[in-house]
């Protein structure tokens, strides 16, 4: 009994291992001569599943198809020159490596998806490519389980940025793994589309539309990543379950720029991320139950931007720290939760106090004020910001509090800095040279005229 379990664990065993074992898997020496003829594609196609390739300094001209199962490893400077049409190099085989090369000139072609790295399989190790002068970068259709590490992609900078593709984009793959990628001068950094379980890390994205962009992606995760000089940090939009901590999303800033951007999306965990100095720090329509929690919201012109459809959202100990204003509703109320046991936020602007010495404010922040609520409804009143009609908006509202504004209040508001491992150095304050602030004085009798008939006309509707 006991031999044959034996034979029958042996079976198993080599039934498992069999389809991804070669045997006599050899190396193949590609010199530079060899580029010079063009035969690397040849080298490619003669070599057995399991080989590996080594490519010597050189330029290697056209465009390359990987079928077989190969490692290709390039020396420093070894370039893969494309044609100028279609993708550089197409990988159709599993458990591929293509690691070493610099990679240029691809098609540009949108419709087609040209590509420096077309990747079109699965269990592929793709790392320390210098991509460059390329439509898309790194492109997975329906390729799962690969691992993206240590590429820089740097798009076609003359081209228009409706023109460019995306630095890593990904297509119907699942559990895809992406680790300390560089992305510059794309339409999006990442565009994720119908992907989930993609992992995210250590990657940088600037100089780009969106940084990252979830488009019906569930379930995905991204840590430790920078997202900076972008039109927004990151866009996540119709997608459920994403997790997201220790990010940054700074300097992105325009007309209409956000450091993150939600759309349609539920159930996502924020934890520990650094958004600053942003247009708009979060800007959130039609997402429901998500939690915010330990995050530095700092130096953002809004903090938070909201439709009254964004509900049931949950903020408890974020740092607000230095925005121009720190919420405005599109609409009359979010509803949203801002304190959990007891545990609320910092606010930067709270002038409250805390006689029991229990780190909480004893009077609830209200979030809003007047001139905040009349900016959510009538952005263009934002030009009085600071001005002296904003101030006494302001006092008069707290002096005489008829209108019935947002309703956004923290019961629990932290006498201190929750995010205690972050390290936030306050500088001047960045509207003060040329900016809002800046130019406010030059208006002063007219912004307080009209703030006052804004203010008289409000009240007497809501009588």
């Amino acid at each position: 009994m006991m031999m044959a379990f034996r034979h029958i664990a042996l079976f198993v065993l080599l039934w498992v291992i069999a389809p991804g074992w070669e045997g006599n898997a050899g190396t193949v020496q590609v010199t530079e001569e060899d580029g010079r003829a063009g035969l690397l594609q040849e080298h490619v196609d003669a070599a057995r599943p399991g080989d590996s390739i080594l490519v010597a300094e050189g330029r290697y001209h056209g465009n390359l198809l990987v079928s077989k199962r190969l490692s290709l490893i390039g020396s420093r400077g070894a370039v893969l020159l494309g044609n100028g049409t279609g993708s550089v190099v197409t990988i159709t085989a599993d458990s591929c490596e293509l690691s070493g090369f610099s990679i240029e000139n691809s098609g540009i072609m949108l419709a087609e998806e040209d590509a420096g790295i077309m990747v079109q399989s699965g269990r592929n190790h793709i790392r320390g490519n210098q991509l460059s002068d390329i439509l898309f970068g790194i492109y997975l259709w329906g390729a799962d389980s690969n691992i993206v590490s240590g590429n820089t992609v740097t798009g076609k900078a003359q081209l228009g940025l409706g023109q460019r593709g995306s630095g890593i984009h990904i297509y119907n793959s699942v559990s895809n793994r992406f680790v300390g990628n560089r992305i510059s001068d794309m339409r999006d950094g990442f565009y994720i589309l119908y992907a989930n379980n993609s992992y995210i890390e250590g990657c940088e994205v600037f100089n780009v539309r969106y940084g990252l962009h979830y488009m019906y992606a569930d379930s995905n995760i991204f840590i430790g990543n920078s997202f900076h000089d972008n039109i927004a940090g990151a866009a996540i939009m119709y997608s459920n379950g994403i997790q997201m901590f220790r990010n940054e999303f700074r300097d992105n800033r325009g007309f209409s720029s956000y450091g993150i951007l939600f759309q349609d999306c539920h159930d996502l965990i924020a934890e520990y991320n650094v958004i600053t100095d942003n247009t708009v720090g979060m800007f959130m329509e039609s997402s429901t139950g998500n939690l915010f929690r330990a995050n530095l919201i700092a130096r953002n012109h809004i903090a938070l931007q909201m439709f009254q459809n964004s509900t049931s959202n949950t903020f408890t100990e974020n740092d607000f720290i230095e925005n121009l204003s720190p919420l405005t509703i599109v609409g009359k109320s979010t509803g949203s939760i801002w304190s959990v046991q007891g545990r609320g936020n910092y606010w930067s602007s709270y002038d409250g106090y805390d006689l029991d010495g229990d780190g909480t404010g004893d009077v609830p922040m209200k979030i809003q004020n007047i001139f905040e609520y009349l900016e959510g409804q009538t952005p263009g009143v934002r030009l009085y910001l600071y001005s002296p009609a904003s101030q006494a908006l302001a006092v008069a509202a707290n002096s005489f509090p008829i209108l019935d504004t947002s309703g956004e209040v923290d019961p629990h508001p932290l006498m201190r800095p929750a995010v205690k491992d972050m390290i936030f150095t306050s500088p001047e304050n960045a509207m003060t040279d040329g900016g809002v602030e800046a130019g406010w004085p030059l208006f002063p009798a007219i912004g307080f005229l009209i703030g006052g008939v804004a203010y008289y006309k409000l009240s007497r509707k809501q009588r």
